[in-house]
C-alpha cells in the first residue's frame, strides 16, 4: 500500500478461497498484480498449481493450502500455513461456494445442508479463525451474489445461502470496526464461469441477456477489481455495504 496508489497491495497478505478456478482465480491474479502476496486456497493440488502460475506471472509471491473448506480442521490448517508462509494477513476473500438448480419440492436436506456448510458455515468459520490475526486495516471480502438481492424460482436453497451472507456481512462489520477491520461483499450477477457453462445454454443465455440492462453476461475480469477496491485503502471508510457487479439487473 502506497500513499500514491491507494489502490496498491505491496506488502499485504491475502487468503482468498475458491481460488483455484473461476471468480477466485481472477481474483487471485488481481491481487497479485496490485502487489498482494496471495495464499490461494482449494480443493484441487493441480489446479491450485495452475492458478498460482498465473498470479505468480504478475510478481506476486504465492502459496496454496489444498484443503476441503467443509472439514472440521480447514480454517486452522488455512491460518497456519499462510502464517508459516508469510507472518501475516492482511486481506481475506471468501470465493469459494456452490450453485445447484432445484425446485422447493425438490429440494432435499442434502441440497439445503451442503448450500448452508459451503455457502456459510464454512467462510463463517474462516473468518473466526482469521479475524484475530487481521490489524486494522485489514480487509474481508465475501463473494455474495445478486441472490442474496433478488429471488429467483428454483434457487430457493442458493438465495437463502446468500441471503444469509448479506446479513452476516453488517453484522461483522459491525462488531469488527473497533479493530479496524472492514467487512463487506460483492455481489455478482450472471458471469461466464466453469461452475456455469453448462447451465447457461443459448435459451438460458437469451433470457439473461432479456433481463440484464448492460446487454452482457459478465466475466470474471468484471468482478476481481471490485474485490481489488474493497481491499485496498482506497474504501478505508467503507464497510458494511454489498457492491452490485450486475450489468444492472438489481436497479430494476
Amino acid at each position: 500500500m502506497t500513499s500514491e496508489n491507494p489502490f496498491g497491495l505491496t506488502g499485504r497478505v491475502s487468503v482468498v478461497t475458491g481460488a483455484s478456478s473461476g471468480i477466485g482465480a481472477e481474483i487471485a491474479r488481481a491481487l497479485g498484480a496490485a502487489g498482494s502476496a496471495v495464499v490461494l486456497v482449494g480443493r484441487s493440488p493441480d489446479r491450485l498449481a495452475a492458478a498460482a502460475e498465473a498470479v505468480a506471472a504478475t510478481g506476486a509471491q504465492t502459496a496454496t493450502v489444498a484443503v476441503d473448506l467443509c472439514q472440521d480442521d480447514a480454517p486452522d490448517a488455512i491460518v497456519a500455513q499462510a502464517l508459516a508462509a508469510f507472518g501475516r494477513l492482511d486481506v481475506l476473500v471468501h470465493s469459494a461456494g456452490i450453485y445447484a438448480q432445484a425446485s422447493l419440492a425438490d429440494t432435499g436436506d442434502d441440497l439445503l445442508d451442503d448450500h448452508w456448510a459451503t455457502n456459510v458455515r464454512a467462510p463463517y468459520r474462516l473468518t473466526r479463525s482469521v479475524s484475530p490475526h487481521l490489524r486494522p486495516g485489514g480487509s474481508i471480502v465475501f463473494v455474495s451474489s445478486m441472490s442474496g438481492h433478488v429471488g429467483s424460482p428454483n434457487d430457493s436453497a442458493y438465495c437463502l445461502s446468500k441471503g444469509a451472507i448479506e446479513l452476516l456481512v453488517k453484522a461483522l462489520a459491525t462488531e469488527l470496526a473497533p479493530a479496524g477491520v472492514r467487512v463487506n461483499a460483492v455481489a455478482p450477477g450472471n458471469v461466464h464461469t466453469p461452475m456455469n457453462r453448462e447451465l447457461i445454454t443459448p435459451e438460458v443465455e437469451k433470457e439473461i441477456l432479456a433481463m440484464t440492462p448492460a446487454g452482457r453476461i459478465g466475466e470474471v475480469g468484471d468482478i476481481s477489481p471490485a474485490v481489488v477496491y474493497l481491499a485496498s485503502a482506497a474504501s478505508g471508510y467503507v464497510t458494511g455495504v454489498s457492491l452490485l457487479v450486475d450489468g444492472g439487473v438489481v436497479a430494476q
